[in-house]
């Protein structure tokens, strides 16, 4: 059970394992100006493999679509977009295991990946949990730690561990099905919660430091991309903090490098996109801005 491209991996794997594999993932979803439906990668890497998909379309046919399979051993679950209640969880006979991206308890819900860069912590990693009914709250059954690169974005960081956590569940899932792993509570004390992105929260506060702000657009990157205003929206997909500061917060200077000045240092901006147009050098779009544009990000 899964629907992004950080399950596929996981997919890919169990495809080679497994004597026999049905996917679950969730419907096509309206997209682009068009709206026309497009399908979750898994489900589409999933008829590529010739497998059973299904696609429940809420959380009320989940169980139906899960009993559709009939008896099996295991399900495994990534990224999937819902949470599955205790029926649906009786029916493996050796439950559900589920690859997360972080070290619970740290980071249990949505965008672990995220909030790990976002709070500057060094080291992340994956987690096989056998899940209960709660939010990531199960039972640790193995973990593998990884360090966080200086600049690795969220996205580059999510492909990683998903190819991590495949070749973790891999080597996890023999003994699993022995009866030879004993999972371990998580201790809730120590757990902290990774909500949901919001754009909101994507905008970038030049009052804050320059090394913070380049955290934050790292953790933005893909989605949902940190961004300021100048003329109008403008997404900032890499910077790095200046050796120097100087500059009043959110102030530019052009000269050769884009600078724009923070509440402690200043940040160098690699790639930028302005709305409606690409992703580009930060040096390319300030050739391009008019003369009697604002000299200020805010």
């Amino acid at each position: 059970m899964g629907t992004p491209d950080a399950a596929l991996p996981t997919l890919h794997a169990l495809h080679g394992y497994a004597d026999e594999l049905v996917v679950c993932t969730q419907p096509d979803r309206a997209r682009g100006r068009s709206q026309a439906p497009v399908p979750p990668p898994v489900k589409e890497a999933g008829v590529d493999l010739g497998l059973r998909v299904l696609q429940p379309a809420n959380r009320g046919e989940v169980f139906d679509a899960v009993a559709s399979v009939g008896p099996f051993d295991v399900g495994v679950v990534v990224a999937y977009g819902t949470i599955l209640d205790l029926s649906t969880l009786s029916f493996p006979a050796d439950g559900f295991l589920n690859v997360h991206f972080s070290l619970l308890p740290r980071w249990r819900g949505a965008a672990p990946v995220e909030r790990a860069i976002l709070a500057g912590d060094e080291n992340t990693g994956v987690t096989i949990m056998a899940m209960d009914e709660g939010l990531d709250t199960g039972p640790i059954v193995a973990s593998q730690a990884s360090p966080i690169g200086d600049h690795e974005n969220a996205g580059d960081l999510t492909e990683r561990l998903a190819t991590e956590g495949a070749q973790l569940l891999l080597a996890t899932l023999p003994r699993w099905t022995e009866g030879a792993i004993k999972p371990q509570p998580q201790d809730d004390a120590l757990s902290t919660y990774a909500a949901r992105l919001t754009t909101e929260e994507a905008k970038l506060d030049f009052s804050m430091p320059a090394a913070a702000l380049a955290q934050q657009i790292r953790a933005f990157n893909p989605r949902p991309g940190a961004w300021a205003l100048h003329d109008d929206r403008l997404k900032v997909w890499s910077a790095i903090p200046a050796p120097t500061g100087g500059l009043a917060p959110g102030q530019l200077l052009i000269q050769g490098a884009v600078m724009v000045g923070t509440g402690e240092g200043d940040l160098v901006l690699r790639v930028v996109q302005p709305a409606g147009r690409r992703s580009m050098p930060a040096e390319e779009w300030a050739r391009g801005i008019r003369h009697d544009a604002p000299d200020a990000l805010r």
